[in-house]
């Protein structure tokens, strides 16, 4: 099954097994809309694992089968593969790729981003960008996704609710990584709008669903304590 959000569909049938496969075309979804619709737990149980990633990543230097490997081996229930310095776009210290070890799941970031070591960004975090869910992982995760925030901003911060211990059970692997390339894709699909240039109000956006995903959790967690109490 194929996901489009850009229309082309009829360019994939240069590749043979692509006349067979399912193709679903919404233009400017994301894949986190599709994902929410259409992997529901029940329909990817079969799989071992789900990998959610973006379109423009570089996997030269990635293979699938080590890398699930290294993630039975380290017991990895949430992981991504480490992302190469050369990467666009390297915002967290917790996800850039360490070439002197196989898996990493901690690390030091700027002072006063991590109040407790053991929690996101320091620990207990892999990106949106590439993350890798084991079967019992994503049943968890499904149910955190929104199916109006559509981008999945915030998401990285809430999945350590889904594994215990989070600190051991999500994590970077180093030895296989993969490339960060910054393709622009959805964000030249918004519309320009009061002298902002498309990628803006697409970014306007994503923060806005951020902001909104914390206080639906917040409230969620309030609502659920309340009940362990009465």
């Amino acid at each position: 099954m194929l996901f489009h959000y850009d229309g082309r569909t009829t360019e994939w049938d240069e590749y043979e097994w692509s006349k067979t496969a399912i193709h679903v075309s919404v233009p400017k979804q994301t894949k986190w809309w599709y994902a929410k619709r259409f992997l529901h737990p029940n329909i990817v149980a079969p799989y071992d694992y789900i990998f959610m990633w973006d379109e423009d990543l570089g996997v030269e230097h990635f293979n699938a089968e080590e890398y699930l490997r290294l993630v039975r081996k380290h017991g990895l229930e949430i992981s991504q593969p480490g992302l190469d310095p050369s990467s666009r776009g390297l915002t967290w210290r917790m996800t850039k790729r360490r070439a002197d070890q196989e898996v990493h799941k901690e690390t030091e970031e700027r002072p006063g981003w991590c109040p407790d070591p053991h929690q996101p960004p320091c620990a207990a975090f892999v990106e949106i960008m590439a993350p890798v869910f084991s079967r019992d992982a994503w049943r968890c995760v499904w149910h955190m996704i929104q199916n109006d925030l559509v981008h999945g901003w915030g998401l990285d911060f809430a999945l350590r609710k889904c594994v215990e211990p989070a600190h051991e059970k999500i994590g970077v692997v180093d030895s296989q990584w993969i490339v960060h390339q910054g393709v622009p894709s959805l964000g030249n699909q918004g519309e320009a709008s009061e002298g902002k240039a498309p990628w803006q109000g697409v970014r306007q956006r994503c923060r806005k669903e951020w902001d909104m995903f914390k206080k639906r959790i917040a409230a969620a967690e309030e609502a659920y304590f309340k009940t362990k109490t009465n």
